[in-house]
């Protein structure tokens, strides 16, 4: 008699060729272009199988988790930051952080849970804080800190938002 097995034991992951890198980044590229990050995300965990230091594919995968904030399982922000911790260089590490933060500050600013304008506000504040650093690390003619900087600069601004108050903090009762 067969015994079930789960669906999580039930396959073995095939491999991708090395040839087939480039090609496989260009896929996940476009998966994410087309707001697939599931599929993206996948494409770059097979390309970090045969290529685990590939910055692009770590990259890629860090983006496509951050479109899942809100929709996938909370995870997803902890594994992004771990993959940025990760990254070659410090420009990069910081840089990527900041979009992470920038875009939990997304979600908490679509919330409609009550003080999650204030939440979006403290994210959008770190990220930045984050962009401010990776500017200064940035590489001539590279302003894409600039650009991230000004666009939470002008979120705060059209939303007007602004730290929590004081006594908006909920007492622990005893």
């Amino acid at each position: 008699m067969n015994t079930p097995t789960t669906a999580r034991n039930a396959f073995k992951i095939k491999p991708l060729s090395r040839e087939g890198v480039e090609a496989a980044l260009a896929k996940a590229e476009h998966y994410r272009l087309l707001n697939q990050p599931k599929l993206a995300e996948s494409i770059c965990l097979d390309i970090l199988e045969v290529d685990r230091e590939n910055q692009k594919a770590n990259i890629i995968l860090l983006l496509a988790l951050t479109d899942q904030f809100g929709s996938a399982l909370s995870s997803a922000a902890k594994q992004a930051q771990e993959i940025a911790n990760k990254l070659k260089d410090e420009f990069s590490r910081v840089y990527y952080s900041g979009i992470i933060h920038e875009r939990q500050g997304n979600v908490a600013l679509n919330s409609a849970v009550h003080g999650s304008d204030w939440d979006a506000y403290e994210w959008y504040m770190e990220a930045m804080e984050l962009f401010e650093r990776a500017e200064k690390l940035s590489p001539s003619g590279n302003n894409d800190a600039v650009l991230r900087w000004n666009t939470c600069a002008r979120t705060i601004m059209q939303y007007n938002l602004q730290e929590r108050p004081s006594d908006a903090i909920n007492p622990i009762l005893e």
